[in-house]
């Protein structure tokens, strides 16, 4: 363990087998959280629990299934007393332009990008209250604070949890639970680097002051600020991680 930030806190991070979940859930473990990988992929979710070693363990999870949100809230409260920390990280499915996408791939996405953060946060709600209050975390995306040629579906998803993570931190203050949300730019990790747009994805990083993409890392020390005491007065909050990619274009001034 390298830091203590997160001492005595049990932490759930759902998409953790893999990208930026898996950071999340690392550097989680390294400040002393007590660190549940739900997730999918069961071998890679195994697999990164055994190697993070008692700090971790994995539970298998889709999502967008609430009977199985409510099963492991309910496994939380028997293992660990409760859950202090929920990150909902998993997501995906950029979907295409409107007149190429399917009728079926936009519900898809829909569901995973958003009833699957509403049913977490609904679900965790008595885990929550068990332990007196916690942060919940929703990963959104830059493409959740502006428009996105080509993208609509995937734009109003993280538009969707933007505004959710706003509304139930009004809704959950009273109770101690604070809801914030991250909004990473174009980060590297295994669905990026598989891209179809990858070509559009370079050209967007040389118009940004910090012309490469970003690192998992450092989306997951953003989760740590949000999930540690540090932030105890922080609520209905986004922050931005993405090089200065909403900034504007980036123009050398030489």
């Amino acid at each position: 363990m390298i830091g203590s930030r997160l001492k005595g806190k049990v932490a759930l991070v759902t998409g953790g087998a893999q990208g930026i979940g898996e950071a999340i859930a690392r550097v989680f473990a390294e400040h002393g959280a007590a660190v549940i990988i739900a997730d999918i992929q069961r071998d890679r979710g195994a697999a990164l629990a055994a190697e993070l070693g008692e700090h971790a363990s994995y539970s298998f999870l889709d999502v967008c299934d609430i009977g199985q949100w409510e099963k492991l809230a309910a496994q939380s409260m028997q293992a660990h007393g409760g859950i202090d920390v929920l990150v909902n990280n998993a997501g995906g499915g950029a979907g295409g332009p409107i007149d190429r996408e399917t009728p079926e791939q936009h519900r898809r996405i829909l569901d995973l990008n958003v009833t699957g953060v509403w049913n977490g946060m609904r679900s965790i709600l008595p885990a929550m209250d068990a332990r007196g209050g916690g942060s919940i975390i929703n990963i959104s995306s830059i493409d959740g604070l502006a428009g996105v040629s080509g993208l609509s579906t995937y734009v109003s998803t993280k538009f969707a949890v933007t505004g959710m993570t706003k509304a139930l931190a009004l809704e959950f203050g009273g109770r101690g639970i604070r809801v914030n949300s991250i909004h990473p730019g174009i980060i590297e990790t295994p669905l990026v680097r598989s891209s179809q747009i990858k070509s559009r994805l370079e050209n967007a990083i040389a118009r940004q002051p910090i012309q490469r993409m970003g690192k998992p890392e450092e989306i997951a020390y953003a989760a740590l600020f949000f999930a540690s005491d540090e932030s105890t007065y922080c609520t209905g909050a986004g922050l931005v991680v993405d090089g200065g990619h909403l900034a504007g274009p980036y123009r050398d001034p030489m």
